[in-house]
């Protein structure tokens, strides 16, 4: 089995106190999923934890987030749902239907996912945009606005 790490925790040095952790998988795959901690200790030695397994079920359907935040400056995040395994598409467009960016083109596995957008890649003006979601047959569009 392969692990991957997705995150990393700051942890609170030596203490004798209970100490809480949280962490949130914001775009696990569809399945059965195993995670397990890894415990760093200054020194450089490490241990893991005992393994959990999770069960993600895949979406009952396509969907189509409205960003957040909106309006956004410099970035905003875009959530989506694959119901089956598909080629899919994200853009970008602008108001006279120009393609902007292509955040997503790719072939994605049924499951949760989400896409960052940032305006520090493109030379954007303030206004209103669009990004549509192609999946197969699915196709959804909405409007975000840009504020500089």
């Amino acid at each position: 089995m392969t692990y991957q790490k997705i995150a990393f925790v700051q942890g609170h040095g030596n203490s004798n106190s209970p100490k809480e952790y949280s962490f949130t998988d914001t775009n696990p795959p569809s399945g059965k999923i195993k995670y397990r901690l890894k415990q760093i200790d200054f020194d450089g030695k490490f241990e893991y934890s005992d393994e959990i397994e999770v069960n993600i079920d895949s979406p009952i359907k396509f969907v189509l987030e409205q960003n957040h935040p909106n309006p956004f400056n410099p970035s905003t995040t875009i959530n989506y749902k694959v119901q089956t395994a598909s080629i899919v598409t994200l853009k970008v467009f602008d108001v006279l239907g120009r393609d902007v960016a292509t955040l997503v083109d790719e072939y994605q596995q049924a499951g949760n996912y989400n896409s960052q957008f940032s305006i520090r890649n493109y030379q954007l003006s303030s206004g209103v945009y669009f990004y549509r979601l192609q999946a197969g047959q699915f196709s959804e569009t909405k409007k975000f606005v840009l504020i500089k």
